[in-house]
């Protein structure tokens, strides 16, 4: 019998220890047929990279009040293995697989108990508030986040 867990897959590239959220399934996110609505899984992941950042000591708010910077989604790219129903109980999963200097590739999975259900692979661009194009991410933040790969 193999005891390895969805969150024990170690994937080449990525940080060694995955940042874990974890997630309530309310009937809010589900569909007609009780399952997690596709689209609900982009709010799971989204909700995730928020928390591993503060987790990282900044704040979305902070930075775009000290650096002028936001966040947003340039690609993602979703597989849906299992469905999440009504009062599951999942962990979302955040892994670094590499800092650019205007961009993070992110890998996420969504896990119940030791259930893969989704996995993601994210690509986020920082951009400047006022012209909303792409410009690097704040030294501080890129320099903190590469030691996590």
């Amino acid at each position: 019998m193999n005891s390895e867990t969805a969150l024990d897959r170690a994937t080449p590239g990525l940080q060694r220890e995955p940042f874990i959220w974890p997630v309530r399934v309310y009937y809010e996110d589900t569909d007609a047929g009780g399952v997690v609505y596709y689209a609900n899984y982009l709010k799971f992941v989204e909700r995730a990279r928020t928390e591993w950042l503060r987790a990282e000591g900044f704040e979305q708010t902070d930075l775009a009040k000290a650096h002028r910077v936001a966040f947003v989604v340039r690609s993602a790219a979703i597989d849906y293995l299992k469905p999440a129903r009504f009062n599951d109980s999942l962990q979302v999963t955040v892994e670094l697989i590499k800092v650019g200097a205007g961009h993070i590739d992110l890998f996420q999975r969504v896990i119940r108990e030791d259930e893969l259900l989704a996995s993601a692979t994210i690509k986020v661009a920082c951009v400047g508030l006022v012209t909303m194009r792409p410009v690097r991410i704040p030294q501080i933040l890129a320099t903190r986040i590469r030691t996590r790969i």
